[in-house]
Order: C-alpha cells, then sequence, then structure tokens
C-alpha cells in the first residue's frame, strides 16, 4: 500500500526522536529532543489526518472553530464534547487571551482590537502578492495572563494568483511529536481549505517550521507500537460549497470522508 508523503515523513520524525539526545523540559516528564526542522504536506495527496493512529478529528474541529470565534474559556468546547484544554484552565474554565483571542481582537495600545485573520482575508482578495498575510498569537505584553503560552506561534499565508494556489506556513516554538503535532498539522491544513475557499483559492501546501522538537520518554512505547503500522491513504475533506466567509462556516459544514485507521494509541499528556 502507497505511503502518503506526510505520513512517511511524520513517522522518520518520530523514528529521529527515539534516537535523539535525551533532555530536561518544562514538565519534568523528560524529552528526547532536537531543534529547527521542517514538515511540508501537500494537500493534492488528501486530508492530513494520520492513519497509523486514530486521530480525535472532532477535537480539531471544535478546537479550531473555538480559535475562530475568539474563545478563552473552554464552555463551548465542553458543549461539544471536548475536552483537550481541561488541564490547562483554571476552576472557572478560563484560559487567558490565547490564540483565538489573539487571531481576532488582538488588543491595540488606544484600546481598540485588531481582527489579524479577518484583515489577512481581505488582503488575500485585494493584494493576494502581499508579503504581509502574517497572523501571530504571541503578543509578549499578554504572555503571563496565558494559562499556555501559544505553541504554534506564527503563520503566514503565501498566494499563486496565476494558478490559484493558496499555502501556509506555520512557525511552532514547541512540538510535541506524539500527542500534539498531528492535531496543529490538520488544524493548519483545515483553516487554509476554509480561507482558501472564502478567497477563490485552491489549497495547496501545509509547512511548519518547528523549533523544539520532542518526544516525551512516556510516548516511547507508543511510538514504538505507531511505528510498527503500515498506513493507510489518508481521508478527504469536504466543505459546504456554499459558503464564502470564514464567520459563516460551522462545524456542521465540514464533512471527513473516507477516514481509515489503526487504533488510537492513549499517552499521557505532560503539562
Amino acid at each position: 500500500m502507497d505511503m502518503s508523503q506526510y505520513e512517511k515523513a511524520y513517522l522518520g520524525l518520530l523514528e529521529r526522536l527515539l534516537e535523539a539526545p535525551q533532555r530536561m523540559d518544562r514538565t519534568g516528564v523528560g524529552i528526547r529532543g532536537t531543534f529547527g526542522l521542517h514538515l511540508e504536506v501537500d494537500l493534492s495527496e488528501g486530508f492530513p489526518l494520520l492513519t497509523t493512529k486514530k486521530v480525535h478529528f472532532r477535537s480539531i474541529l471544535y478546537e479550531l472553530f473555538w480559535f475562530l470565534q475568539g474563545g478563552t474559556q473552554i464552555d463551548y468546547l465542553h458543549q461539544h464534547g471536548v475536552t483537550i484544554w481541561d488541564e490547562w484552565a483554571d476552576a472557572e474554565g478560563r484560559l487567558g487571551p490565547i490564540y483565538g483571542y489573539q487571531w481576532r481582537s488582538w488588543p491595540g495600545y488606544r484600546g481598540e482590537a485588531y481582527d489579524q485573520l479577518g484583515a489577512v482575508i481581505r488582503t488575500l482578495r485585494e493584494n493576494p502578492y502581499s508579503r504581509r498575510l502574517l497572523v501571530s498569537a504571541w503578543n509578549v505584553g499578554q504572555l503571563a495572563e496565558m494559562k499556555l503560552p501559544p505553541c504554534h506561534v506564527l503563520f503566514q499565508f503565501y498566494a499563486e494568483p496565476d494558478t490559484q494556489r493558496l499555502s501556509i506556513q506555520v512557525y511552532q516554538r514547541s512540538a510535541d511529536v506524539f500527542l500534539g503535532l498531528p492535531f496543529n498539522v490538520a488544524s493548519y491544513a483545515l483553516l487554509l481549505m476554509l480561507v482558501a475557499q472564502c478567497t477563490g483559492y485552491t489549497p495547496h501546501r501545509v509547512i511548519f517550521a518547528l523549533g523544539d522538537v520532542h518526544l516525551y520518554n512516556n510516548h516511547e512505547a507508543q511510538a514504538r507500537l505507531q511505528l510498527s503500522r503500515s498506513p493507510y491513504p489518508l481521508p478527504r475533506l469536504q466543505l459546504n460549497p456554499f459558503k464564502r466567509e470564514i464567520d459563516d462556516f460551522t462545524p456542521e459544514d465540514i464533512r471527513l470522508i473516507d477516514y481509515q485507521h489503526h487504533p488510537a494509541i492513549p499517552a499521557p499528556v505532560a503539562v
């Protein structure tokens, strides 16, 4: 069975980390890690959801729509059965001004709020050759208020008007390769697909520039199990073709098709 280039690259990254040096980390669990890697996904292969283990697409879907709404509390996630942020929320379910807040309402110095993502979509429509199609979540002035500082801190779009293709590159300062990275790749692929439909482009490439790349010590057995499995073809993702504005989409407009996968591999979250 042919293996997608995405899954081949991801499994190769797991193999590399299993041989990487041991390091201590903030959580005290310990890691094997390295620095400064690159991961690229061609969406013509299919939607990048790993098949060598089941990845919980529902969590990815509702988390992204929570970001798009500018959410900072976990009540929306809980309403849809998603618990991936519970470990970081306070007793009232608050997380502070994290990803979605910065994407959609970055606070200015005079009390104004900047919708970074909305501005990027407008610029793609009006000036697609712009080199300023960036959204940042790393607001230095508010890091202390965030329950978890952003791991994926910046993303940039790149349009090719001649071929009507749109790509996205993400800078991720910290990449938990076994648990977090598969979610991040699928989430940004979905974001690219949404923005591409809003602006009349075909989604092309998802590129990750990875800073601190690591495998937690208590994920090593799980990684070896995943490496023993043979991948399936990637699934497909279908969007409601009638939606053309980012805030008009809902999770119900997204359909995951033909997702064939091996069983999930549980692993503890390092907090």
